[in-house]
């Protein structure tokens, strides 16, 4: 079952304060909805941790991150693997950056991916893509307060 989000929004900041604000995971995983830590392997690997909580299913959920695409100041897309009670999830999360014509902004779009295997899929069910957009939206609105 995948889940897909996409959307997008305008801030003041230039392209390329936005873009060194998406690719360092100590900045931006905190927005994290239910974020508990974060370990930094190197320049584009790192851990986070989030709680996670369905019905009667809660946890922690370990997620290994890779910034995939770093293409400064247009575009960052990560992809990450991780293992949360009861199954296991497959993401992937893009910001496309774009100028604002004489507004000295920057339009983010962004575009992302969830896919969820194991015993939680099938627990979780109908409950899954509600949450997932939910906390997606969280991050997204996490994302334009800290880029103000």
């Amino acid at each position: 079952m995948a889940i897909k989000f996409a959307g997008d929004f305008e801030v003041r900041r230039t392209p390329e304060e936005v873009h060194d604000f998406l690719i360092d995971p100590n900045k931006f995983a905190a927005l994290l909805p239910d974020f508990q830590g974060l370990l930094v392997q190197d320049s584009t690997h790192f851990t986070v941790k989030v709680k996670v909580g369905i019905s009667h299913i809660k946890g922690t959920a370990e997620v290994k991150m890779e910034l995939e695409q770093a293409e400064r100041p247009k575009r960052a897309q990560y992809k990450g693997q991780g293992s949360v009670a009861g199954g296991n999830v497959a993401l992937t999360a893009g910001f496309d950056l774009s100028p604002l014509d004489g507004e000295g902004g920057t339009k983010v779009a962004w575009q992302g991916e969830a896919e969820i295997f194991g015993r939680l899929r099938s627990m979780a069910g109908g409950l899954l893509e509600p949450l997932g957009k939910k906390q997606v939206q969280k991050l997204i609105d996490g994302l334009q307060a800290a880029l103000r």
